[in-house]
């Protein structure tokens, strides 16, 4: 499943939307400026049923395209991964969809390009605007879809809004260089230029996060954007397209790819325990355990592992509570299908088999099929599956070491590095760490690092650049030399 945003340009514009399909071609939409739809054509609309309380005006189904919206030929259902109730059927389009996405976007690329960035910048405020507004709206929505508590997805709604609100400051500040060279009749420019078409592929798990971070960067850079959400959530996907459309009607290949990763989590013997236990909560629990960016092996040094392990055990039991995304109090909602279920199941009992130890949890709660109850697992070897692949589920596996050279080792071994954590109260061997963990970001005391004004990316097979920050924008640009002689 995807989806196309076109956001039409100046002086009559208009937002565009297509879902496309799961088929072989993992298409999606597009966002940028094109021309009015054609005289004559009707406009169709599709809206999902969904669940009382879900706001029925946000939940769109079919596509959105040259100032119409479509219906495709197919359509797939989205359930809520709480209950399994059906949420909507959503247009499921293929690569002939695919295929007019890229070249509406091209065409529109060649008019948007053209827009000042303060222009740029304004449009992009607005949609900020208009997800303040709709805040609790599309998060219902992102509950519903994906099954994060409320209250997390209301975090995320805001999250999201504060990326398009930078981009939308970064679009002015987007700046050239003049290189002064030995020659008197030269003057040497550096621009600054879009790239053109950029397809962004995002996932379930911040459905609507991971879209403003990416296609708010390549907007205030004069790119357009053709955008593939989840098949598991694109509801979310939708519905930012359709405030724009509903609230804003007259407003307006390069690669960069965030993979995941399998981060560690390392306590060293100088470290706070309570401090480390409150990050390892708040780093691994988050969602359900369904981050990019949750830790996923605990490596705490032999001095300090019993009374962590403790008092993790008894955070867990105490602070931690399972149930419906919707109901008041809960921490921890389902996951998001049937596969992820089996896939910690699978882990936990490859662990139990091989001599770990289950603290608490280690089984699917009765609040559902697919609830599992957040597990903590003790005596844990680098032979276990959990050590070496990331669940991607409340799981929370913990490992003994005895020297910063061994921990530094382990946690370097995985062939991804996306983030990383640890605490210590050593100064020397806190530069020491942070310099020699191979990822991209590292939490140094604290367990929740992501923030718009910083740069968020990994390195090995955790991806290609950087989204955020200052540097997001770098890469929808390119860089052009411009040497102007005889003067």
């Amino acid at each position: 499943m995807a989806t196309c945003f076109q956001l039409r340009g100046c002086g009559a514009q208009r937002l565009s939307l297509l879902p496309l399909g799961r088929g072989p071609c993992p298409c999606a939409g597009y966002l940028g400026l094109s021309t009015q739809p054609k005289p004559g054509l009707a406009l169709l609309r599709g809206y999902a049923q969904g669940p009382a309380g879900l706001p029925p005006a946000l939940l769109r189904t079919d596509g959105f395209v040259g100032g119409r919206w479509l219906p495709a030929r197919a359509v797939f259902p989205v359930y809520d991964p709480a209950s399994g109730a059906e949420l909507g059927k959503v247009a499921d389009c293929g690569a002939p969809e695919a295929r007019a996405a890229v070249r509406a976007a091209y065409e529109a690329f060649c008019s948007w390009r053209e827009v000042s960035a303060k222009e740029r910048s304004s449009l992009l405020r607005k949609w900020y605007d208009l997800m303040i507004k709709n805040k609790e709206d599309l998060a219902k929505i992102i509950t519903a879809e994906n099954g994060k508590p409320l209250k997390e997805a209301q975090g995320e709604i805001l999250y999201s809004a504060l990326f398009l609100e930078w981009f939308s400051e970064e679009a002015r500040r987007i700046y050239g260089d003049i290189i002064y060279t030995p020659a008197k009749d030269k003057r040497s420019l550096v621009l600054k230029q879009p790239v053109g078409v950029a397809t962004v592929i995002t996932p379930w798990n911040f459905p609507s996060a991971m879209i403003t971070r990416k296609v708010g960067a390549a907007l205030a850079a004069g790119c357009t954007v053709v955008v593939k959400p989840a098949e598991d959530t694109p509801l979310s996907a939708l519905a930012l397209a359709e405030i724009l459309l509903h609230y804003a009607a007259d407003s307006v290949k390069r690669v960069s790819m965030e993979l995941g990763g399998h981060a560690p989590f390392i306590v060293f013997d100088s470290a706070n325990v309570d401090q480390a236990v409150a990050g390892a909560m708040a780093s691994k629990f988050r969602n359900s355990g369904q981050t990019c960016v949750c830790s996923n092996r605990f490596l705490v040094q032999r001095g300090i592992h019993d009374s962590f392990v403790k008092k993790l055990a008894e955070a867990i039991k105490r602070d931690l509570r399972v149930g419906n995304g919707f109901e008041e109090g809960t921490t921890q909602g389902p996951l998001i299908n049937e596969k992820a279920i089996e896939k910690v199941e699978k882990h936990v009992s490859d662990a139990v088999s091989k001599g770990a130890t289950i603290e608490t949890g280690g089984k699917r709660h009765r609040f559902g099929k697919n609830f599992f109850e957040p597990t903590l697992l003790s005596n844990v070897t680098w032979d276990m599956l959990c050590s070496h692949e990331e669940t991607f589920g409340p799981l929370a596996p913990v490992m003994k070491f005895d020297t910063e050279e061994e921990a530094v080792a382990i946690a370097n071994a995985a062939d991804v590095g996306l983030a990383g954590y640890f605490y210590s109260q050593d100064p020397a061997q806190i530069w020491r760490v942070a310099e020699q963990l191979e990822v991209g970001m590292v939490g140094v005391n604290e367990g929740l690092i992501s923030t718009v004004e910083c740069p968020f990316g990994g390195v090995k097979q955790s991806g290609l650049g950087r989204e955020g920050s200052k540097y997001g924008i770098d890469e929808y640009l390119e860089l052009k030399y411009v040497c102007y002689g005889g003067l």
